[in-house]
This record gives structure tokens, C-alpha cells and sequence, in this order.
């Protein structure tokens, strides 16, 4: 559905693309991360036709972006761009009208986005009587009323509470459900993981890493996390070293990965004659993938034929791992 081939990007001396190739399938979300400044808003905005890239090819539906690959996309913007005094249905019409929507059909197509977003019964009122909530499902509503082919999604939930947040992860999910293309952007990291096929980790305009989060996992070669909080560090990390754990701060938090699953006494065992004030297991997560990827660049670790993670370690450890 959409194709970016080897794209840059420089604003002056300052590189902000270089060499981006990625692909949207068709019918999938695709979740596009990476902190401020990665590139993700100068993608969009090559993908929207309003920049043009140094070098590189963009398609959306085998077609070259141009002024004729608009009416193909819907977007919504990290910020509302509503008019405030105009009611829901009156700003859709707005809409359906810039992109063509025929006359006869706007009025069924207004509906049925409203419905869509859970706003039907608002129709008629100003935008600027709506929730933050609200002005974001119409938001989407708007994305959606001239029927693109692709849908973007920047940050769309950020700002939002968590109970407007879970109402808008429906709707994306809605729109999973119903086959819509998705590119969407975000820094909720839980956000990605709970609504994307598939994620891309992009840094100073390169794709670091891509793929579903099960094919991600293999840059933390961990079955599970485990936070330690203790006064003696230096011997824990000691310990852990010896024992084949590796170590990594997530801020101010101690982890360790362990390539095996342990009971908590067997955890505990390993520090032995170490003072833990706290142990706290985790699964690995993206957020883990994430903090590996984008701030120490590792390539995903595989393991050989035949060598299972508890297999590899456990003679390493003082606790029996084959009960």
C-alpha cells in the first residue's frame, strides 16, 4: 500500500532522512517510533506531498506521491484542526467538500462517521462545547469521510486522559478490524504494542529495526526482566556477570535480562549473600526493545541451533533450572 524507497532528507548541512526504505501493507498498522527528531513528522509530510525528498520514491497504491495521491490519504494531525464555532457535522461537510465527496452522498457519508466515532448524537454541536476526547474522534472522523485508502495517525492520543485514550485505541482497533490501512506515530509505547502488526524504531533518520513485536524481541535475548533495587549494586552486578545475566539501567532502575524463567526464591539465589530490598519481575517488553535499539544501536541477538536459553545458562547458575 505504501512504499518508501531509500528517501533523504537534509534541511541545510543537517541530514534528517537518510536512506529510509520502509513498507505499509495493506489492511495493517504499522507502528512508526522514535524519540523527537528521528525524522516521523518530515516522513508524514513527504508521504502528504508537502515536502519533497532530496532523493528517494514514495507509492501509495503503486501510484508516485503527487497532488493526485491526496484524496488517497486521511490524516490526523498531532494538533486539531477544527473550526471551533462550526458543529460536528458542519465541520465534515467542510471536509467532504474539499475532497470532492459527491453532493448526493455527503450527507449518508457525515452519518456514518459520526457514528463511526461514537459522535452521531453530537452532530449538531460546536466543536468548541466537545471534550478533548471528542475533538479527537472528530478529528478521525474527518480523516476518514472522503474513504482514503490510507489512514495516518500522528500521536493521536497524546494530551488525551486515560479513559478518552482507551475510547480512541477502540476506534484504531475498529479500523484494524475493518482492513484500513494505518500508519500511526506515537510515544505511548503500550499504545504500539497493543494496536500495531508491525513497528518500526527510526533515530536521525535511519530504520534501526522493524518487524512484529514477537520478530523485535530478539534484541532483548531475555525471557523476562528483573528490576533489583539494592545498596550493594557493584556486587549484584558482579554477581550477575558471572552468571551470564546482562545488566542495563532503564533511568535510575537496576535489571538484569535472565535467558531463563525462575521461580522467585531460585532469583533470589542467585544474589545470595547480597542485600535486595526489592526484586520485581517483568515480561520484556517494547519499551525494553525500544531503550535497546535506540540507545546503544545493538543488532538482535540470535542463538544457535539447539541452544536454548536455559540450556546456555544453566550451568552458570547456582539453582537448578530443569525443575
Amino acid at each position: 500500500m505504501l512504499h518508501l524507497e531509500t528517501l533523504t532528507k537534509t534541511y541545510g548541512d543537517r541530514p534528517v532522512l537518510q536512506d529510509l526504505t520502509l513498507d505499509v501493507r495493506p489492511g495493517e498498522v504499522y507502528g512508526l517510533l522514535g524519540p523527537n527528531g528521528a525524522g516521523k513528522t518530515t516522513t508524514i509530510n513527504l508521504i502528504c506531498n508537502l515536502l519533497q525528498p532530496d532523493s528517494g520514491r514514495i507509492t501509495i497504491d503503486g501510484i508516485p506521491v503527487s497532488d493526485a495521491t491526496k484524496r488517497l490519504i486521511g490524516i490526523v494531525p498531532q494538533e486539531n484542526l477544527l473550526y471551533r464555532s462550526l458543529t460536528c457535522a458542519e465541520n465534515l461537510d467542510f471536509f467532504a467538500r474539499i475532497y470532492a465527496v459527491p453532493r448526493e452522498k455527503r450527507d449518508l457519508r457525515i452519518a456514518n462517521c459520526l457514528a463511526a466515532v461514537n459522535l452521531l448524537d453530537r452532530a449538531n454541536s460546536p466543536v468548541e462545547t466537545l471534550s478533548g476526547g471528542m475533538q479527537r474522534r472528530l478529528s478521525l472522523a474527518i480523516a476518514l469521510v472522503h474513504q482514503p485508502r490510507l489512514v495516518i495517525l500522528d500521536e493521536p492520543t497524546t494530551g488525551l486522559d486515560i479513559e478518552a485514550r482507551y475510547e480512541l485505541w477502540e476506534l484504531i482497533r475498529r479500523l484494524r478490524d475493518q482492513g484500513i490501512t494505518t500508519l500511526l506515530t506515537t510515544h505511548l509505547l503500550e499504545e504500539a504494542e497493543r494496536l500495531c502488526h508491525r513497528i518500526g524504531i527510526l533515530k536521525g533518520g535511519r530504520l534501526l529495526a522493524e518487524g512484529t513485536l514477537a520478530e523485535l524481541r530478539h534484541y532483548v535475548p531475555a525471557q523476562e526482566v528483573v528490576l533489583v533495587q539494592t545498596t550493594e549494586e557493584e556486587r549484584a552486578i558482579a554477581r550477575a556477570q558471572q552468571l551470564g545475566f546482562p545488566c542495563r539501567r532503564y533511568g535510575n532502575d537496576l535489571t538484569f535480562w535472565l535467558p531463563a524463567y525462575l521461580d522467585m526464591q531460585d532469583i533470589i539465589a542467585c544474589f545470595e549473600g547480597i542485600s535486595l530490598d526489592s526484586v520485581c519481575r517483568q515480561p520484556v517488553g517494547l519499551s525494553h526493545i525500544y531503550m535497546e535499539v535506540t540507545q546503544l544501536g545493538t543488532a538482535p541477538v540470535s542463538l544457535a541451533a539447539g541452544d536454548s536459553p536455559k540450556d546456555r545458562f544453566a550451568n552458570r547458575l547456582p539453582v537448578d533450572l530443569s525443575r
